[in-house]
C-alpha cells in the first residue's frame, strides 16, 4: 500500500512545444496517466494511494492529497497549467512535508514516541520537470546531506529535453 506522490513542474518554461506540437506539460500528464493505467492493472496497486503536487505556493500547490479520490486526482492532473516559476526546492519540501503529515494522521509517526517500527508505509515521489533555469541553487537539496557522520541522499529524477528524455542520477 505504497504512497505514490507526483510532483509536476507547471512552470512558464514547461509550456516548450516539441517538434510534434505537444507542450511539455502535455508530455507530463500523459506520463502521469500512463504510469496510472498500466499500474491499474497490477493486482497489487489495490491499495495504492495518490497524491499530485505542483511547483505553485502552499496551500495552491497541493492538488490532490491522500484523501481525495482516482476522479479527483485525473481531474486536477487535467487541469494543470504552465505558469510561473521553478522552485523545485520549495516544491520537494511540500511533498515531504505532506507525506509526513500523512503518516502523523495515519499513525505510523507519532510524537513522543516516534515511528512505529511496525507500520510499514513506503512513500515514492515522482518528481517531472524540465529542469530549466531554477530559480534557486539551494534549498531542500543542503538538507539532503546530513553531515560528515551520515549518508548523502541521491534523488534521481527525469529532464525532459528536446533532444530526448535522460535520466539524471
Amino acid at each position: 500500500m505504497p504512497v505514490l506522490l507526483f510532483l509536476i513542474d507547471t512552470s512558464a518554461s514547461m509550456n516548450q512545444r516539441t517538434h510534434l506540437g505537444t507542450t511539455y506539460l502535455d508530455i507530463a500528464k500523459g506520463a502521469v496517466e500512463t504510469f496510472m493505467k498500466l499500474r491499474g492493472r497490477d493486482p497489487a496497486s489495490r491499495g495504492d494511494r495518490y497524491m499530485l503536487i505542483n511547483f505553485e505556493d502552499v496551500p495552491l500547490g497541493i492538488k490532490a492529497g491522500w484523501k481525495e479520490s482516482h476522479a479527483t486526482f485525473m481531474t486536477e492532473l487535467r487541469n494543470l497549467q504552465a505558469a510561473g516559476l521553478t522552485t523545485i526546492g520549495q516544491s520537494l519540501r511540500t511533498a515531504f512535508d505532506l507525506l509526513n503529515l500523512n503518516r502523523l494522521v495515519s499513525g505510523i509517526d507519532n510524537y513522543g514516541q516516534g515511528r512505529n517500527p511496525f507500520f510499514l508505509e513506503p512513500s515514492i515521489i515522482v518528481a517531472i520537470t524540465d529542469g530549466n533555469k531554477l530559480t534557486s541553487s539551494g534549498g531542500v537539496q543542503d538538507e539532503f546531506v546530513l553531515g560528515v557522520e551520515r549518508w548523502v541522499v541521491s534523488v534521481p529524477d527525469m529532464h525532459i529535453r528536446e533532444s530526448s528524455f535522460q535520466l539524471v542520477p
